[in-house]
């Protein structure tokens, strides 16, 4: 990805900022139960901005586990700390939302973009993709990117084909030291996420978009007040 391209995305997401209030009510593997009416699991993520330090550890861990280029990201945080109050430190996750209603699956035209048949994680066949890039204008946050590497299109999957797979929270999560995030089932009702969104105001970004986000922030709090 060219330096100018990085530079937009950045600039996009730090132009996006908070939307309005979502209380929400988040377990993973293959294998999870699901509630009593057996409905399929509904994956999120909470990013809470008051614990992030901005270390970059989840960025490093998502680059290792995933394979992917070094000069590439499925995800990093953004320091967005205002220049006249550096006391005041905040920093953005910026990564795939994983939306419910993904515009980025809908124009996909081999269906390399889709929907895990299981667990519903937007995620990409590569054997599929033909590099059209559809789905990175589509997308609405701007997260998409081509794989230098494997030349297809890719986005953060909560490491779906990878630690996943193994019954493992998403690398990002594992490596936060400052339990910034947290991962699980939305659909199962003792999941600690949802233990989290019942006492916490969470937002989701751009809900005018009606994209429907999984991935949930609690926004920094300043002298007992939402930052702004």
């Amino acid at each position: 990805m060219s330096s100018s391209k990085e530079n937009n995305r950045r600039n996009f997401i730090k132009g996006i900022g908070l939307g309005s209030l979502f209380l929400g009510s988040v377990q993973y593997g293959l294998n999870a139960n699901t509630n009593k009416e057996n409905k399929k699991p509904h994956y999120a993520m909470i990013y809470d901005q008051n614990k992030c330090v901005g270390c970059s550890d989840c960025e490093i861990a998502c680059q290792e586990i995933n394979l992917v280029p070094k000069n590439q990201h499925r995800l990093y945080v953004e320091d967005q700390t205002k220049p006249d109050d550096l006391q005041h430190k905040k920093y953005m996750r910026v990564s795939c939302q994983q939306c419910i209603d993904s515009p980025c699956t809908e124009v996909c035209p081999t269906g390399a973009c889709h929907k895990d048949s299981i667990t519903d994680i937007v995620t990409m066949d590569i054997d599929k993709c033909i590099g059209c890039k559809y789905c990175i204008v589509a997308c609405p946050y701007d997260v998409r990117f081509i794989n230098e590497r494997t030349n297809a299109a890719e986005n953060c999957n909560f490491c779906l084909n990878t630690n996943f797979a193994k019954g493992k929270d998403p690398a990002c999560v594992e490596s936060c030291k400052y339990d910034a995030l947290v991962f699980g089932d939305l659909n199962d009702e003792t999941a600690y996420i949802n233990k989290i969104l019942d006492v916490k105001d969470a937002v989701r970004l751009k809900p005018g978009f009606g994209t429907k986000p999984s991935l949930r922030y609690i926004p920094k709090l300043k002298t007992g007040v939402y930052d702004e």
